[in-house]
């Protein structure tokens, strides 16, 4: 289904506000791609309209338990099967939930980083026919960012299993220097960054 289809069905929306539609095309010609956008931007739709639009499941990277809850039940309202595993499930419904990832009609599946030092995790991401790698809040992978988390390191683990995944690193600002290590830390195959400005970067 054509993406601005897929906006009008599930959002309700007519038109993509500026850059989001470039920051789209380049995650569906499969490019790693840095987006700085502001709060409130509509970064969430940067991820989710590119991975409706493609075979397989999106592994959203989050820091925040409540906004990973929220956009679960956001998605949930519009019909989009989504899931997140947070602290305070069992091992059992963790495992239902990573096996309806890889066998079910989940589209989306929202993980804090520190999931990702888990081996259960790990496992079964190999799995997944995954079609996106989303990391919100991308500057806390760096140690230059005013909020670095050494467990979003591990981002990079999942690289490895899906060399071939492309990667939309979010966030609302980041220095030069973070913007650097950002590309760098998940291994980008080519710069390439949308910001807010309108302008784009290619080098």
């Amino acid at each position: 289904m054509p993406i601005k289809d897929i906006l009008k069905q599930y959002w309700g929306h007519d038109e993509f506000r500026p850059l989001q539609e470039d920051i789209i095309q380049s995650v569906l010609e499969q490019k790693d791609t840095l987006a700085l956008l502001p709060t409130g931007g509509g970064k969430s739709i940067c991820f989710q309209v590119p991975a409706m639009a493609m075979e397989g499941i999106c592994i959203v990277i989050s820091p925040l338990i409540a906004l990973m809850k929220d956009q679960v039940e956001n998605l949930q309202k519009r019909g989009i099967q989504a899931i997140a595993i947070v602290s305070g499930m069992g091992k059992r419904e963790i495992d239902i939930a990573l096996d309806n990832c890889i066998y079910g009609p989940i589209k989306f599946l929202y993980l804090s980083p520190e999931r990702l030092l888990s081996d259960l995790v790990k496992e079964r991401i190999k799995y997944m026919n995954v079609n996106l790698l989303a990391v919100d809040e991308a500057h806390c992978i760096s140690q230059w960012g005013y909020d670095f988390r050494p467990p979003y390191l591990h981002i990079a683990d999942i690289r490895e299993i899906h060399p071939n995944v492309p990667v939309l690193a979010l966030t609302a600002s980041a220095t030069e220097k973070v913007q650097k290590d950002i590309i760098a830390k998940l291994g980008f195959k080519s710069r390439n960054i949308f910001r807010k400005s309108f302008e784009r970067i290619n080098l």
